[in-house]
């Protein structure tokens, strides 16, 4: 009887290795994760490398806007995406007839009123250019800001969707420029305040994120404007998805990394540790 030889032997040994490997990558589960640009990036990167470990590949797809995100996501072209609270979510499939939905949290950021030309409210100047979000939820969000800077005032009925019509009093006449919010962080050099996340402004790198003239206090917005993981009803169980999410959750290597992008633990908060449901 022939013995084999030891290259015959180490043949069968790739050829085996290379089979298993075939397996296993035959067996990754695979998905499509719509994001926008943020400082989380490299969290949902890290998440992706310890998914790949539990079966999971995941594919990012960056957008730059916060419109194209759900239009890929509702025609099938993502699976899942993450970059936006629920008023926004809300007012999308609202305005476009979607019924995606939020299945769980994310980080919920802050958002704050910047300027490199002032140094609090009271050097703002009189007829100031400053800038808000050009979509509803964001430009009520920053309206409600610079009501509570003392720069204007808001109409009684003003609510979370405060439009530029909302303003009863604008003592400074500022003037109000309307633009996608991934921009605000970039036209700091142009105006005298913006509206603007921290982690675009952190991301943008025009100043320093923990600079803000004013913050937004959302203790008491019950997570309203945590980003959220949304997707297609259909989709909504994917044991894929559901995997990913449980890894960005709960991984401490995750955690590390998004310590480490925004590094300042005021600027963000795990909206999942106080609410478990997405939901509700």
């Amino acid at each position: 009887m022939a013995i084999p030889s030891i290259f015959q032997r180490l043949g069968l040994l790739l050829a085996s290795t290379t089979l298993v490997l075939s397996v296993q990558a035959a067996e990754l589960q695979k998905i499509r994760l719509g994001i926008n640009d943020s400082p989380q990036n490299a969290a949902l990167e890290r998440a992706a490398e310890v998914a790949r470990e539990k079966g999971v590949e995941v594919e990012i797809v960056a957008f730059s806007d916060w419109n194209t995100p759900n239009l890929a996501l509702a025609h099938g072209d993502i699976d899942v995406n993450y970059f936006q609270h629920q008023p926004f979510l809300d007012n999308a499939n609202a305005q476009n007839g979607y019924a995606l939905v939020p299945i769980a949290y994310g980080v919920e950021n802050k958002v704050g009123l910047y300027s490199k030309r002032v140094k609090s409210f009271a050097e703002v100047p009189d007829g100031a250019t400053v800038a808000v979000a050009d979509d509803p939820v964001n430009q009520g969000r920053g309206l409600h800001l610079y009501a509570r800077a003392g720069l204007i005032q808001l109409g009684p009925d003003a609510g979370p969707k405060a439009s530029l019509q909302d303003i009863v009093a604008n003592p400074r006449h500022l003037k109000f420029i309307e633009l996608p919010g991934p921009q605000l962080a970039r036209v700091l050099d142009d105006v005298t305040l913006a509206q603007s996340y921290p982690s675009h402004i952190l991301a943008a790198g025009t100043m320093d994120p923990n600079s803000a003239l004013l913050f937004s206090d959302d203790e008491a917005s019950g997570h309203r404007y945590a980003l959220r993981f949304v997707t297609r009803p259909d989709k909504a169980a994917d044991p894929a998805i559901r995997t990913f999410i449980q890894v960005f959750q709960n991984d401490p290597r995750v955690r590390e990394a998004i310590a480490k992008a925004y590094g300042n633990p005021q600027l963000y908060s795990l909206a999942w540790l106080n609410r478990q449901e997405a939901s509700r």
